[in-house]
């Protein structure tokens, strides 16, 4: 019985460590608040020196964040922010900046185009495809249920 696998589980419990979960938690928290205070504070920014309407201001906002975090990862920065916080760090926009330069940068010693141009949009591309497959599914699905009721 020493190769069953319950027996194993049961027998290497008390040895593992034990995850502070609601530290974890506190720190993901502030640290993807403190992402989006920055966010907010650049949508302010742009609607009040450069006089957007607060509903264009979001692109520039955008824009704005995932050139920071793209700048972060390409200095090494944005990955002692995330060890540090967690998920917090995968706020929605510089996560994915992150993810995407990251990707370009593992293959920059093949090139700029063979290496990096070719691998920056290698995630990308399967969740850009994902996104267009799902809204127009969601697209269909919210025609329908209009047409019914």
């Amino acid at each position: 019985m020493l190769n069953d696998p319950k027996n194993y589980s049961d027998n290497i419990k008390p040895y593992l460590p034990k995850v502070p979960y609601v530290r974890n938690c506190l720190k993901a928290f502030v640290s993807g608040g403190l992402i989006c205070v920055i966010g907010q504070f650049l949508q302010v920014f742009y609607i009040h020196f450069f006089h957007f309407t607060k509903a264009s201001a979001g692109n520039p906002t955008s824009a704005t964040l995932i050139l920071i975090a793209s700048l972060m990862t390409g200095c090494g920065l944005y990955d002692k922010i995330a060890r540090f916080s967690g998920a917090g760090s995968i706020v929605p926009v510089t996560g994915f900046a992150n993810s995407i330069t990251s990707a370009a940068l593992e293959h920059k010693s093949e090139g700029i185009v063979l290496g990096v141009a070719t691998n920056l949009f290698s995630l990308a591309g399967s969740v850009i495809v994902f996104g267009v497959v799902s809204a127009a599914v969601l697209g269909i699905i919210r025609l329908f249920l209009a047409q019914a009721f």
